[in-house]
């Protein structure tokens, strides 16, 4: 049995990517499925492939669904398509579009064909995993969840005590008597008209 491996690229930004092995006897649904649990995605949207060349260009649709919009062609469903069956060339590309509200675009490629199985993994499975994924629905920092507690834990909000604003001055300071130097520091052949 043939195991096919994509690499999945986040479309905004090549040094994301994720690569998925799969039997090619599996069905695009489950490609999906891999897909969004690789970035850490849910599963609560439209979703379609498009057969895709090298210039990335829109061939035939595989649809989660048969959507309520104008098709040139009948798209293809993923739950009744093996992936195997729309290999077309030794490098094949497919373009993925996620939520057609937010348009979540991914570009895949075949890199690697296998006729040899690890029989440590359960197919589909992501075998390389490259840059942090986007956050689906906002920021995502190193802390997540967490910075909320630290927020809190430590009062970060702007009206901390004690915190002032970028040049507020303590009157009285030592930093008065620098203050006039300063203002008489201009640019040399800047006059004012």
């Amino acid at each position: 049995m043939a195991i096919l491996r994509f690499r999945v690229y986040f479309e905004e930004d090549d040094s994301v990517y994720r690569d998925i092995a799969i039997r090619h006897t599996q069905h695009f649904i489950d490609l999906h499925h891999q897909i969004l649990k690789s970035f850490e995605f849910d599963n609560k949207h439209q979703a379609t492939f498009y057969r895709s060349n090298d210039n990335w260009q829109k061939g035939r649709e595989i649809s989660l669904e048969k959507y309520d919009k104008p098709y040139k062609v009948e798209p293809l469903l993923m739950a009744d398509t093996a992936i195997g069956t729309e290999i077309r060339e030794p490098n094949q590309k497919f373009l993925y579009v996620y939520d057609f509200t937010r348009l979540w675009p991914f570009q895949l490629e075949l890199i690697n064909v296998s006729k040899e199985e690890n029989p440590k993994l359960s197919y589909p499975a992501t075998v390389r995993s490259e840059g942090i994924a986007p956050s689906q629905y906002g920021t995502k920092s190193i802390l997540g969840d967490r910075f909320v507690d630290v927020e809190e834990k430590y009062d970060l909000s702007t009206a901390a005590e004690g915190f002032g604003e970028e040049g507020d001055e303590v009157a009285g300071s030592d930093d008065d008597a620098g203050d006039a130097h300063h203002e008489q520091d201009e640019e040399p052949g800047i006059e004012e008209i």
